[in-house]
């Protein structure tokens, strides 16, 4: 086994391993959440170390054979590592680090119960979202795509109240049935008309179908893969809201959403292929349900008065910039959508830790209620208008560049309508977010509350502060995002 192997190995198992300890440290707490932080930076460093072969043109890959007769062969569990694999594995391993110790601060802050199972739980998450960022095949994907479903739940029930059960119903009923009638009858048509199932550089659909056909598979991808929170089926998102905010950053910046709008990007490149997505229109219909939701979740969140809730149908919003990316079908607009995977990771996550800390802090959650707030946590509300610039677009902040790609796309692929969904979309983000900015900074503080400084522990201020530094960083630093992914996106490097 060559060494990039032994790595790739090594960061798939790691989390696993994490999971096991947490349980075993249950009853000594410090012990417990080191052994998380240290095993979220060892997994970090294995990711990490991949970049470099990755970049030299490498896949390094492993395979768990398949022994049932009669399959496709080859069938069984394939891993590779590619370069929108790779980003979306560098998001999910480093911002666990970050999102755990926010969770110590939290969950203490808070008084949290179940503190192990949460973390039990969150690792094994994490591993999840490994499995479907190194995922070499559909099967593979499918499989770890289930594994993050359901280790999610949990953490989205943790409170046991019966708001709580019921958006774990939600939760589960629909990321559960989309996939099964959809994403699994899906890959069951590729695999009837296809020699393969594996994930391919320029599609392994091409000359096998076409047409109303072609159509209704690709229908069939995107709506099965419900994580991507695409209307009709986003209501999970925002009835999730009722959990933790280390699980909202969980769900809307770590592993869940990404994973989904990953899936459909890596189907839109690896499976259908960009030539054969721009073919005959075939991606229309799923460049309008992009379009749509895009401004309808926008709409919708400027309505809101509940923090959580306006972030929720913000990433809804966002998440459709990534599948919009895709449904172009122009190399511009993929490398925006895998810019989009990490720009918007980095901005939404600052953004619900935020919100986390000023419950924890002063027992907020509504955007009403947050006048003045801003001077009494300026290094909290700092950071919030830092992300909330990146999730707009303003340079210098990283957003502007995913941003960048995605316009330039649209007018690659004649689309000068998509041009102005982004702009209005845009717009609209500038109006769900900016009156929390000048709330918390120019309002005068209500009568009979202290106007004296009073920030977030520093558990909690620490990765606030960390991830809009990033926001800002990866601005200057894009270049090199730009060229690990331009081999899978059709671009010179």
């Amino acid at each position: 086994m060559n060494p990039d192997t032994t790595i790739l190995l090594w960061a798939m198992t790691l989390p696993v391993i994490g999971a096991l300890g947490v349980v075993a440290l249950g009853r000594w707490p410090n012990l417990r959440d080191g052994w998380t932080v240290a095993i979220g930076i060892s997994t970090f460093t294995c990711v990490v170390q991949l970049i470099e072969p990755v970049m030299a043109g490498v896949r390094p890959s492993f395979s768990l054979p398949g022994t049932m007769p009669g399959t496709m062969p080859g069938l069984g569990l394939f891993f590779e590592v590619e370069p929108l694999g790779l980003l979306f594995g560098l998001v999910a391993s480093g911002l666990w680090i970050l999102t755990s110790l926010y969770g110590f601060g939290y969950m203490r802050g808070h008084g949290e119960s179940n503190q192990t199972r949460f973390f039990t739980c969150f690792a094994v998450a994490i591993a999840a979202a490994l499995g479907i960022a190194f995922a070499g095949d559909l099967v593979t994907l499918f499989l770890f795509y289930e594994i993050l479903t359901f280790s999610t739940f949990p953490l989205v029930t943790h409170a046991g109240t019966e708001a709580a059960v019921r958006a774990g119903r939600i939760y589960l009923g629909i990321l559960v049935s989309t996939s099964v009638l959809f994403l699994l009858l899906a890959i069951l048509w590729t695999a009837s008309i296809s020699d393969t199932l594996r994930f391919t550089p320029g599609g392994i659909l091409d000359g096998k179908i076409a047409g109303a056909s072609a159509g209704l598979l690709l229908l069939l991808f995107i709506y099965g893969v419900g994580k991507a929170a695409l209307m009709p089926f986003h209501r999970w998102l925002p009835a999730a809201m009722v959990a933790p905010t280390p699980v909202s950053a969980l769900l809307h910046a770590v592993a869940v959403v990404k994973a989904g709008v990953f899936t459909v990007l890596k189907i839109s490149i690896y499976v259908f292929g960009i030539d054969f997505l721009a073919a005959d229109g075939l991606s229309d219909i799923m460049m309008m349900i992009a379009a749509v939701t895009i401004l309808a979740a926008s709409i919708r969140a400027l309505s809101l008065d509940n923090l959580k809730a306006r972030l929720a149908y913000s990433t809804i919003s966002q998440l459709s910039y990534i599948v919009l990316g895709a449904a172009l079908a122009t190399s511009a607009a993929a490398m925006g959508a895998g810019l989009h995977i990490l720009m918007h990771a980095l901005g939404k996550i600052t953004l619900f830790f935020v919100a986390g800390a000023v419950y924890v802090v002063a027992h907020k959650t509504e955007v009403s209620q947050l006048d003045g707030i801003g001077r009494r946590m300026p290094f909290t509300f700092g950071a919030f208008c830092i992300a909330s610039f990146s999730i707009i677009g303003l340079p210098p902040m990283g957003g502007a560049w995913s941003k960048w790609y995605l316009v330039t796309g649209a007018f690659d692929a004649g689309q000068p309508w998509m041009v102005v969904v982004f702009m209005v979309s845009s717009l609209l983000s500038i109006g769900y977010l900016m009156p929390v900015v000048v709330r918390a900074f120019f309002r005068p503080v209500p009568e009979g509350e202290e106007d004296g400084m009073k920030e977030a522990p520093l558990l909690i201020l620490l990765p606030i502060c960390a991830t809009a530094l990033a926001c800002i960083a990866i601005f200057f630093y894009a270049d090199g995002v730009y060229r690990l992914l331009a081999p899978a996106m059709g671009l010179g490097g």
